[in-house]
Parts: structure tokens; sequence; C-alpha cells
């Protein structure tokens, strides 16, 4: 195994579990622990984990974004049942938007089932999937590439997005929280997000649980009247009773809800 795909690895393993410990990871692929020990300090001088005794603990500051491909690897179970879901809520024939999270591939490739649909994103990855699908006219906002998203983001992509007023917005985020509303991580990233929310007569937002409680460096939104948050699982009764409250539909997967 390459450094890079070990250190990729060592990522994922944090994303999900948080913390690493060195003398595991020298057992699982079989180097020493100097070697494992150098992994970490890279990740910690790119700002993704802190070094602690024994190992390291993932970075969990406010203007962290992890690379797109590491955040794919992470809750694809979860993931994936959103995805269905947020397809189950987009009807054939609807123009819609789709942002560049690491959702937004397997929900397009959810989409890919419908008959006819008009999507508008900054994702190259979702441009990619759709490419060729009969039925489905993809339009790109263009804009400055963001290589560890593979997103277009920057001034050209809101103005682009700016000409058009959809159906639906599907967006996903880094944070939710009831006082601070929906957060990220990056500032261009939540600007095209922002712009693409005021673009749309309904927002879906599309998170697991784990994001619930937490917030980022920069606010994206408030969900308002009418706007539909998709989850992997029911949360606990204080955020069902916020979003009942504001009007906002609560979406699980499971055929109770979808009623």
């Amino acid at each position: 195994m390459l450094a890079i795909e070990r250190k990729n690895e060592i990522l994922s393993i944090l994303q999900k579990e948080q913390r690493v410990l060195v003398a595991e990871l020298s057992t699982r692929y079989h180097v020493t622990e100097e070697t494992i020990r150098r992994d970490l300090e890279k990740l910690e001088k790119e700002g993704f984990v802190k070094k602690t005794y024994g190992g390291a603990v993932l970075n969990k500051n406010s203007t962290i974004d992890m690379p797109l491909k590491i955040r794919e690897k992470t809750n694809r179970k979860e993931k994936q049942k959103i995805a269905q879901t947020v397809a189950s809520l987009i009807e054939d024939g609807e123009s819609i938007m789709l942002d560049s999270s690491s959702t937004s591939l397997m929900i397009a490739q959810e989409l890919k089932k419908k008959k006819k649909l008009t999507v508008i994103t900054n994702s190259v990855e979702v441009l990619i999937e759709l490419s060729g699908c009969e039925g489905i006219q993809v339009i790109s906002t263009g804009g400055t590439l963001r290589d560890s998203s593979l997103s277009l983001v920057g001034k050209m992509a809101q103005d682009v997005l700016k000409k058009y007023y959809v159906d639906k917005t599907i967006l996903s985020c880094k944070g939710i929280d009831i006082v601070k509303g929906v957060t990220d991580s990056h500032e261009m990233e939540a600007d095209v997000k922002s712009c693409m929310h005021n673009c749309a007569k309904t927002t879906i937002l599309a998170a697991d649980s784990s994001k619930l409680e937490h917030v980022f460096f920069v606010k994206v939104m408030d969900l308002a009247d009418g706007d539909i948050l998709v989850l992997d699982k029911t949360p606990k009764k204080e955020w069902v009773d916020f979003l009942t409250k504001k009007g906002i539909r609560l979406v699980t997967g499971t055929e109770e809800n979808r009623k």
C-alpha cells in the first residue's frame, strides 16, 4: 500500500471513530510504529488531526474541510438511505439544484431512475454521473474549480444560479443547530449553497444525524416553513418539536414518515 493510500484510510477511520492508536494502525498496515507516527505528523501539519499520547484524534476545528474522497467513504450506509429517500421526494418533470456534498453523487445515481428532470449543479462528479442520461437535462454552474471537493464555486457560479428558479434545491451541510441554523466549514461552498437555497420553492436538506447539534465556520441558511429535512433516523424529541413548530417537514426514510 502506498503512503498516500494509508493516510487516506487513516483519515477515513478518524472520520468514523474520531480517534486512532499508533499500535493498532501499525498492526493493521504491517508497518512500524515510527511510520505511523510520521503519517500522523503529516496529517497534523495539514490540519486534519491532533496528535495525542499513543495516537491521534480528529481535528474538529470549525474551518477544517475533509477531502471529498474521504467524506464519501464515511457513513456510506446512512448516506445511501438518505439518497434513496431524497429521490423519492423528487417528481418527474421537476427542475432541481444539487450541491457538491459527499451525498450528492449517491443522490444523482438515484435520480437517474427518473423519467424527466432538469438538474443544475456545481458538482463535477454529478455532471459526469448524469451525462448522457436520457430525459435528464444537466446545467453546470461553471465557476472556479475547488480541487478538494471537485466543486465549482465563486461569483461566476452564483451568477449562473441566480438566473434560475427551481422546484427544489437539494443540499447537505457540515452542521445543523437549533439556534445557529445550517452551517458549513468553507465560505465559498456556503455561498453557493445559500444561493441555491434562495433560488428554490422548497429546499431539501439531506444530512445524517451526526450533523445535528454541530456548528461550523460559516452560516448557510435557516430552514423555512415548507422546507424538508431528510435524516437517516428520527432525532430526539427536542428536534422533532422544533421542526414541527417551524413548519419544516421531517423525513427519515420510513414509510410512516413518507405518508
